[in-house]
């Protein structure tokens, strides 16, 4: 008989009715945001020009649990639960007593697990009557995904999206236009931080942290316009809990638990999303669990940055936060991982590294992409640029577990399918690929 994947998914009803929060049950809680102006701790009304007050109250909350809104959960039920794959093929493929699954994120509509916090801001937009949201995407996923979830809330939408994957996926910007968004190349004419950064670099690729000031700027200065970020913040890592809480209970079905959990990581809410649900285990529960942070080596966050306060932005535009950072001016080379190319990552997340419970590693783009092709052999799946980053953490993990002769569980994220992103694909199996 042929190895099969073999797929553990929940019922409808299953879909967590709550989202987890990381927070009390880490040793250590992420330090506060300062003011980009006074570097004094932030409130709620500084935060209020850019946030509906319910995403700045889950911003800023200590309880373990919040409850998923019933339209959210509605909007959900389109792609959620999300299967847990038993990935027998590859574990075949690389002679590894490795028990290896992963959870697959790319059957949403816009292609990633980018739409578990997008459809939560827009409704919490909508709720409280904004009528137009400003953001920025780096590969075009997260703009994808927010394009998508104003238009079901009938929210017009601008995205900055970073030049070189306006460039290099084009795709991702037909997508937006489809539901409705505006796209515009950052750095952009649109805004100031747009103007001064093509005024010094004409030729600038740009970078999320560019784009991060240009929808700032622009949801700072239109009254009708609130802001919206993918990644970083924790109300975005609470949303994207669904992914872990399912997984622990797909786990539970299949009479499993892991002894190490991968992601991918530019900003930080796939992995976190993944993995928080996770962290209770360890630090009260005890148990062991190995937690691996993948990134690029052309955007080396976690692994080569500084642990300090930074702004999120290039034009020092939003407030400074505690984290791993490269420096709020790094622009990164233009590699096909485009959402992975952020100086900084999540406050909550960095913590959690600083406190060691949480490891990094980093990949240059080749190894990543030949992981990619092999993962795609074996199971079907074409990864997302950025989820082969995952898919390389796994493979080695699986591979030592081979040396080792250890029959350990590794379950990681694939956070998204990279059929957008076959020019990437094309020029590693050409073998003009290189790396940055």
């Amino acid at each position: 008989m042929p190895t099969r994947a073999t797929k553990f998914t929940l019922r409808d009803n299953q879909i967590p009715t709550a989202w987890f929060n990381v927070v009390p049950s880490m040793p250590n809680p992420p330090s506060p945001p300062l003011h980009p102006g006074t570097k004094q701790p932030i409130g709620p009304a500084d935060l209020a020009p850019l946030f509906p007050m319910a995403l700045i109250e889950q911003e800023v909350s200590t309880a373990e649990w919040i409850d998923i809104p019933g339209k959210v959960l509605d909007v959900y039920r389109m792609y959620r639960p999300t299967p847990l794959v038993r990935a027998k093929r590859l574990e075949k493929a690389l002679k590894t007593p490795a028990r290896i699954y992963y959870k697959y994120e790319g059957g949403s509509p816009a292609g990633s697990h980018k739409p578990n916090t997008a459809i939560a801001q827009a409704y919490y937009n909508k709720a409280e009557k904004t009528k137009r949201l400003s953001t920025e995407t780096g590969a075009g996923q997260w703009g994808s995904a927010l394009a998508m979830s104003a238009a079901f809330f009938g929210l017009e939408c601008k995205v900055y999206m970073v030049k070189a994957s306006y460039h290099q996926k084009p795709g991702r910007r037909v997508m937006m236009e489809t539901w409705g968004a505006k796209v515009v190349a950052s750095p952009s004419t649109d805004t100031e931080a747009g103007r001064m950064i093509l005024a010094d670099s004409p030729d600038s690729p740009g970078s999320l942290g560019i784009a991060i000031s240009e929808a700032v700027e622009d949801a700072a200065t239109r009254e009708d316009t609130k802001y919206s970020l993918g990644s970083v913040l924790n109300h975005v890592l609470l949303h994207q809990t669904v992914i872990g809480l399912e997984a622990k209970l797909q786990m539970e079905k299949a009479k499993d638990f892991p002894d190490v959990v991968i992601g991918c990581v530019g900003g930080g809410s796939n992995f976190s999303g993944l993995a928080f649900p996770f962290v209770p285990d360890v630090t009260k529960g005890g148990k062991q669990i190995k937690f691996v942070a993948a990134e690029p080596t052309a955007c080396p966050t976690l692994t080569e940055g500084k642990f300090e306060y930074d702004f999120g932005d290039t034009a020092e535009l939003t407030p400074l936060v505690e984290m791993y950072t490269l420096g709020h001016r790094f622009v990164p080379p233009p590699i096909h991982a485009g959402g992975l190319r952020y100086h900084g990552d999540a406050p909550a997340l960095c913590r959690l590294v600083q406190d060691g419970i949480i490891e990094a590693v980093a990949y240059p783009q080749t190894k990543v992409f030949e992981s990619a092709v092999q993962f795609a052999r074996a199971e079907g799946i074409i990864p997302a640029p950025e989820s082969a980053h995952a898919v390389r953490a796994a493979i080695d993990e699986a591979l030592a577990c081979k040396e080792t002769k250890e029959s350990k569980a590794i379950l990681f994220g694939l956070s998204g399918h990279g059929l957008l992103d076959l020019q990437a694909y094309e020029q590693f199996l050409s073998g003009d690929l290189i790396d940055a």
